[in-house]
């Protein structure tokens, strides 16, 4: 279980993404933190995920670094450990907070949306400007200490053209691990979704060149269409594997829905009201009408809640936007996957067919990183 901690309803280094009225800031007080604490630590069974979010989490670090002292605290007088994570835009990272990452295995993401073009169309400060250009020595700060950092992109109607050229520099930059998301709240119309399947294409190509050189990556949203049993078996369990709470210490199922009554499912104060979440849980779980006889049910992203939520206001009612987006990008996908199938590539089928393959991935990244530190 994960609980996601948000620190802040508000980014005074704002994008277009996080911003609220700033006369409306409201930020989560270390008591409320610690009660999410042992909340977590009451319903885990050995470890429990604490995901720092915002806002921008890092115009907090005070707090941070004191929720995490508390959960050392508390993972000592108890058989629970702690693991850590924050999504950061990046603007405030720096030596001392890396070092504490470091010396507190805390997980860092990055938040970048790849070239200038694209970056600075909405990833903006308080000024609004472009954060691109301060980013530059963030990039190489954050993976001179995790060389395995993953940067999350947010592709957008008016940066859709820009796509794969984004993901090629966020490669080129060092990032291994790049995960792709798709504003489906955004305008999307008949020429974005055009210019996404020629992106694709162009990023299929990109996918196809780097793997028969048996350079390893993680490019999403790739890996998970190709891994075909991942989207057999998985669905959105929502409020099930993690729990956001909300700077007044209100419960909600997953990160979208922070902030709406209508979805808040108890507080740290009076814990989890386990009937309305079970409830909302089972309505996202029920099989949306418009998809119900979709080919391609089983491997679309429409039983995500989250994602209805954010493009429709409902759990229950699927954007036109994903439908259109599902059916440009897997029939590329499966291409890409027979085509690197057929050839035999071994770096391809270890990622997708030997399930030791993490385990065998990360110890091949681990010792990697030593031998490049010693």
């Amino acid at each position: 279980m994960h609980y996601t901690l948000h620190l802040t309803n508000n980014c005074n280094m704002a994008c277009k993404y996080c911003y609220v009225d700033r006369k409306n800031i409201s930020v989560m007080d270390f008591d409320t933190a610690k009660k999410a604490v042992d909340m977590a630590a009451a319903s885990a069974k050995e470890s429990v995920g604490i995901v720092f979010f915002g806002g921008e989490p890092l115009l907090h670090k005070q707090l941070i670094y004191d929720v995490v002292e508390y959960c050392k605290w508390k993972g000592k007088n108890s058989d629970i450990s702690f693991h850590f994570k924050v999504t950061t835009n990046g603007l405030l990272l720096d030596e001392t907070f890396m070092d504490f990452s470091a010396a507190n295995n805390l997980f860092i993401a990055l938040s970048h949306d790849g070239i200038r073009k694209a970056h600075d169309k909405n990833r903006i400060d308080m000024h609004d400007c472009g954060t691109f250009e301060k980013l530059s020595e963030k990039i190489r700060l954050l993976l001179s200490r995790h060389p395995y950092a993953p940067v999350l992109m947010t592709v957008n109607p008016n940066t859709a053209g820009h796509y794969a050229e984004s993901v090629e520099y966020l490669y080129e930059q060092g990032f291994r691990y790049i995960i792709c998301s798709i504003n489906y709240a955004g305008k999307w119309n008949e020429h974005g979704m055009e210019a996404l399947k020629r992106q694709y294409r162009k990023l299929s190509n990109f996918y196809m060149a780097k793997t028969l050189k048996e350079e390893k990556f993680y490019l999403s949203p790739f890996e998970v269409k190709i891994s075909k049993e991942t989207y057999c078996t998985e669905r959105c369990e929502l409020g099930n594997k993690q729990i956001s709470v909300a700077p007044d210490g209100g419960l909600f199922p997953c990160v979208q829905f922070v902030g709406d009554e209508q979805y808040c499912i108890g507080n740290v104060d009076t814990g989890i009201d386990e009937k309305k979440r079970r409830t909302i849980f089972e309505a996202n779980e029920k099989e949306k009408e418009s998809c119900g006889t979709c080919a391609i049910r089983k491997r679309c992203n429409h039983f995500c809640g989250c994602l209805n939520k954010q493009a429709t206001g409902s759990i229950e009612k699927v954007s036109p936007v994903l439908c259109m987006h599902e059916k440009i990008l897997l029939p590329i996908a499966d291409r890409l996957a027979e085509k690197l199938y057929k050839k035999r590539n071994a770096l391809f089928i270890q990622k997708h067919y030997n399930d030791m393959f993490p385990i065998i991935s990360l110890i091949e990244d681990k010792t990697h990183g030593r031998q490049q530190h010693a």
